[in-house]
């Protein structure tokens, strides 16, 4: 069975200075677990950069646009300008009908969400790793929120996991 790890919007402008989410530095090392493990079990790895628009954080060419995490001999990168990196992308080529799908990443509420739910669309094996998404915080605390989509996303039919119960080949997602 193939698995495919989506990276979603793991960009400088959301886990480095001068305005990361909170808890940059435990998010982005478990993002980077996920992806090293990812890595290690042959999965295939998308990683999906936000395109902002002019004077935005995430504007082309700029720092914050810019990747957290290097990009692989074999890897792909795929240019979004929707919540769901699905739409009007070629993500869909990259992820085989029946896939294993994990994802990570950016903002918990928007993109790792529209994410993840436009994944389900495509396969029934979804899993969200508890602890490598996160957002800013908005009326309430950051966590929160990332808690509630984690919920909102269970009842979908996402798996939600831990790290250490993560596997990319495993039958249990």
């Amino acid at each position: 069975m193939t698995s495919v790890l989506l990276m979603v919007d793991t960009q400088r402008n959301m886990l480095r200075p001068p305005e990361p989410v909170p808890d940059a530095d435990p998010v982005g090392r478990v993002i980077g677990e996920v992806l090293d493990h990812a890595r290690s079990s042959g999965a295939r790895v998308v990683h999906i950069r936000n395109t902002g628009g002019p004077g935005e954080p995430d504007e082309p060419g700029t720092d914050g646009w810019e990747l957290a995490y290097p990009v692989a001999t074999g890897e792909h990168v795929v240019d979004k300008t929707e919540a769901d990196a699905f739409a009007g992308t070629g993500l869909a080529d990259l992820v085989p009908r029946g896939a294993r799908v994990v994802v990570v990443g950016m903002q918990s509420e928007y993109c790792l969400r529209s994410t993840a739910l436009g994944a389900l669309t495509r396969t029934a094996r979804v899993v969200v790793v508890r602890g490598a998404h996160a957002t800013y915080p908005d009326g309430r605390p950051a966590a929160e929120i990332s808690a509630a989509v984690e919920s909102e996303l269970a009842m979908a039919g996402v798996k939600i996991r831990t790290p250490s119960e993560l596997s990319f080949g495993s039958p249990m997602d």
